[in-house]
């Protein structure tokens, strides 16, 4: 085997409860992260020759594609941990729009482990994958779990959502939209900082641990403390989300740090005409819609 694809899904964080600053900057949080059946695609081909380095090449011209990208950071990290020494170069299928707060980057890196790990046979076990992917940055290792997972710690810490849990997750149909601009991650982290607007650890697990325990559905587990200080700035988020509850009774949510936010949708059928269309009015003709699943 010399080439390797693999799919990058996106992710919406269903809960999400940043409930303090740690000593090494990094804030902790308590999350319900899920990947999207949506995304971009990986390819990973090797090269001639040993000791070289990695290359990449992508679709849209806004990536980066030097070692400030994580698809790069990810496969030094590989290296470095298992001694592989091949040369591999990675094409990238974006759909993953950036500063959506949808995870494409971890994302990526996460592909980019599994395609080599595969391409040099499988000399990491999935808690060693997962390892080094925690090291690359502190949300990949999630996209290493196939499912909705629950992610504590700076994100590092990563376990399964409990099964029954999981069960009222997969397969729930929803929108995502994300006006034309995005929000820096740091940024939105800061302002949370300034305002002290944290939620307290242990309410954070109550809360997890009472959806959990019972049989609500994705709709009573949405929430977010992230958005009081990004939608401060830029008020147009709220004023859709307010307007989708309102007109169409759907629970929307912004996910992670935004700007991209999501409504749940009922039912099997597509959605009305109607959803995308107030989006549209809202945002206008520049913001990003695509309608998918939790996986």
């Amino acid at each position: 085997m010399s080439t390797v694809e693999v799919f990058s899904p996106a992710k919406i964080n269903l809960f999400l409860a940043v409930t303090g600053r740690r000593a090494d900057g990094y804030h902790e949080l308590v999350s319900v992260a899920a990947p999207l059946e949506w995304g971009d695609r990986l390819l990973c081909a090797l090269r001639e020759g040993e000791g070289g380095g990695f290359s990449l090449a992508c679709d849209d011209p806004a990536v980066p594609l030097d070692e400030s990208n994580l698809i790069v950071r990810a496969a030094q990290k590989f290296r470095a941990a298992t001694g592989w020494r091949r040369n591999a170069g990675f094409t990238l299928a974006k759909r993953i729009p950036i500063g959506a707060g949808l995870g494409g980057g971890s994302s990526n890196a996460a592909a980019a482990l599994k395609a080599l790990n595969r391409l040099a046979g499988e000399p990491l076990d999935p808690a060693a994958l997962a390892q080094v992917a925690a090291e690359v940055g502190s949300d990949c290792a999630l996209f290493l779990a196939g499912g909705p997972v629950v992610m504590r710690g700076r994100g590092e810490r990563v376990e399964p959502l409990a099964a029954a849990a999981a069960g009222r997750l997969r397969g729930r149909r929803l929108l995502l939209f994300k006006p034309g601009f995005g929000v820096a991650t740091p940024w939105a982290y800061a302002q949370l900082a300034a305002g002290g607007a944290y939620l307290d650890g242990a309410e954070a697990e109550a809360r997890l641990a009472d959806w959990n325990s019972g049989g609500a559905p994705a709709e009573e587990l949405l929430y977010n403390n992230m958005e009081p200080p990004v939608f401060a700035k830029f008020p147009a988020l709220p004023l859709l989300l307010d307007r989708l509850r309102a007109d169409f009774a759907l629970a929307g949510r912004m996910s992670g740090s935004g700007s991209c936010c999501f409504a749940l949708l009922p039912g099997p059928g597509p959605s009305s005409a109607a959803l995308p269309a107030a989006v549209r009015e809202a945002w206008g003709s520049s913001a990003f819609m695509v309608e998918t699943r939790l996986a």
